[in-house]
């Protein structure tokens, strides 16, 4: 492809992407079913121009962006949370897939297909998305939630799944496709040495070099570092018969105790939207309308059988494993989908032969409209789920807790150099929960020595704020002394959560004027509160009655500074 024809194509794909992502927001139906229509829009199975018949080619590299998705919520599980979740992946994760592809295996065979493939479509359809689930979890702030925790539980067993899927394939191909090129206890000692060196990387070297580049101010060694290790550990796990999303979620989950861990995931999300929305529409260009419309019975008369019954499975299990009607509904509707793991298998077994063709489209159409219509089941899920919802949980929605497990909303602190420091202290005497940034290590360091939860970041950069939910937030505070940071600070918190409250330090009244006028509830100049602080203990220590001089410098606060202004 020539440069004037990629720039050709990428204009193209951006302008439908752009008009469909606005129209699917506005019903409401959210911007991946935006996505995934764009893609069928200009994908080649449709009139009209189109950007690549190379979909397959599209899709592969469009995986990294399921690849640092993963790192992304990795970032945000600590450790304790995933051991707490092994209830969710071993016990619902492992009977979802043998319970669900039963089922649909024992459905093909009763409408007379192969039993190699029907075991195949069985297989790949017990598999859901943790693309589409995982980002729409992220965007609705829900990975936290119950159903959250449930869905993420069983997407995670359902990629530790996929390896003995994939070996089992050439075995059904028959013994001159099935060798054992590696012994059992020799893959197993494999994987093992590839998760401890994760697990080394992660925990000790990865933090070891961003800190040596953030005392350098070295942004762009910053970002390659963290770069690297994503795509290190998936390329690790995928050596070792994994996946290569797999590696890159336990490299997150390693770096989610660092105090670099929110800059990391500012740092990554421009990267990680792009290529997760190229999976999208390569996902969309996977859809064949053509052939939908040649046998259109047959489609509706497969992936019908395979939602129902994935939703009722689904939803059976969560009723058995304690979860109330509720949560089961929304967790059902919501895994309902096919997975971007089973173009995996298909293609694989579609090489080996154990499959033909047409069952080959029929499963790959299958997963890619019934990820299309993901969107529309999670809303016809969470409608249906409100006829269970007891009356009270409309409290517990509202006081959900953070990912720090605060019920109260929390203050942001910008800077913990000695002012925020002092603030710092303050909050946590009045057990106001808080969480500071300061882009010096050291004081970082500081932070955390001194017991507070003080991360590594910049105040000013937007994905930062929004990586820390500023939009949950109760305050922020600025404590930095560059004004030209404090006003970039403010004018995101302006242009993104203007309702928000922002408190800020400024120098001298001129800045503290810059400072309100870009957006600031109150700023309070650091000379003219020493001057106030000066005078106020000068005219005690003289006599001046404590009552007087307290109503001069209220007033003198009251009147922004007026009375004692020397401009």
């Amino acid at each position: 492809m020539d440069l004037d024809s990629f720039i050709t194509s990428a204009a193209i794909l951006l302008i439908v992407a752009s008009l469909m992502i606005t129209l699917f927001k506005h019903l409401g139906l959210g911007s991946i079913a935006g996505l995934l229509v764009a893609g069928i829009v200009v994908g080649p199975h449709t009139p009209g121009p189109y950007i690549t018949t190379h979909v397959e080619g599209v899709r592969s590299f469009a995986e990294l962006g399921v690849v640092l998705l993963l790192f992304v919520i990795g970032l945000e599980i600590k450790p304790s949370r995933l051991w707490s979740l092994r209830r969710e992946v071993f016990g619902l994760g492992s009977l979802q897939i043998i319970i669900t592809a039963l089922a649909i295996t024992g459905f093909a065979l009763w409408n007379h297909w192969h039993w190699k493939a029907s075991l195949v479509m069985g297989l790949t359809m017990a598999m859901s998305s943790t693309a589409l689930v995982m980002e729409m979890l992220h965007d609705k702030g829900e990975v936290a939630s119950p159903q959250g925790s449930a869905a993420f539980g069983v997407l995670l067993m359902q990629d530790l799944a996929v390896v003995p899927m994939l070996a089992l394939i050439p075995m059904l191909a028959g013994p001159g496709a099935f060798s054992i090129s590696i012994p059992g206890w020799k893959q197993l000692g494999i994987i093992l040495g590839l998760f401890l060196l994760i697990f080394t990387l992660g925990k000790y070297v990865v933090p070891f070099a961003l800190e040596r580049l953030a005392h350098q101010r070295n942004r762009e060694g910053f970002v390659v570092v963290m770069m690297l290790s994503v795509f290190l550990s998936a390329w690790a796990m995928h050596r070792a018969g994994l996946s290569f999303a797999l590696g890159a979620f336990l490299m997150g989950v390693f770096l989610s105790v660092s105090r670099y861990s929110l800059q990391i995931e500012a740092y990554i999300e421009p990267y990680k939207g792009i290529l997760i929305g190229l999976f999208f529409v390569a996902v969309g260009m996977s859809i064949d309308l053509r052939s939908i419309v040649a046998s259109p019975l047959a489609f509706v008369k497969y992936a019908a059988a395979v939602i129902c019954i994935k939703i009722i499975v689904m939803g059976t299990l969560c009723l058995i494993f304690g979860m109330n009607r509720s949560i089961s509904t929304k967790i059902s509707f919501l895994l309902a989908q096919g997975g971007e793991f089973g173009f995996v298998l298909l293609s694989s077994a579609k090489v080996l032969s154990v499959i033909d063709n047409d069952t080959f489209v029929m499963g790959i159409e299958v997963i890619s409209v019934s990820m299309l219509f993901t969107p529309l089941m999670a809303k016809l899920g969470n409608y249906l789920a409100g006829y269970f919802m007891p009356k009270k949980s409309a409290e517990d929605i509202i006081s959900i807790p953070d990912e720090t497990g605060e019920i109260k909303r929390r203050v942001i602190l910008g800077g913990y150099g000695r002012v925020g420091h002092v603030v710092a202290v303050l909050l946590h005497s009045s057990n106001v929960p808080f969480i500071a940034f300061d882009n010096d290590p050291a004081r970082v360091a500081k932070g955390k020595g001194d017991g507070f939860p003080v991360y590594y970041g910049d105040i000013a950069n937007p994905a930062l704020l929004a990586a820390a939910h500023a939009e949950q937030a109760a305050l922020v505070v600025l404590t930095v002394a560059q004004e030209k940071i404090t006003l970039k600070a403010i004018s995101h918190m302006q242009n993104n959560y203007p309702s928000i409250p922002v408190i800020a330090r400024a120098w001298d009244l001129e800045a503290s004027g810059k400072l309100i006028q870009a957006g600031a509830t109150r700023a309070f100049p650091e000379l003219m509160e020493t001057s106030l602080r000066l005078a106020t203990d000068a005219l005690r220590m003289v006599g001046v009655p404590v009552d007087n001089v307290d109503l001069l410098v209220s007033d003198a606060r009251r009147r922004d500074y007026e009375l004692v202004n020397p401009g």
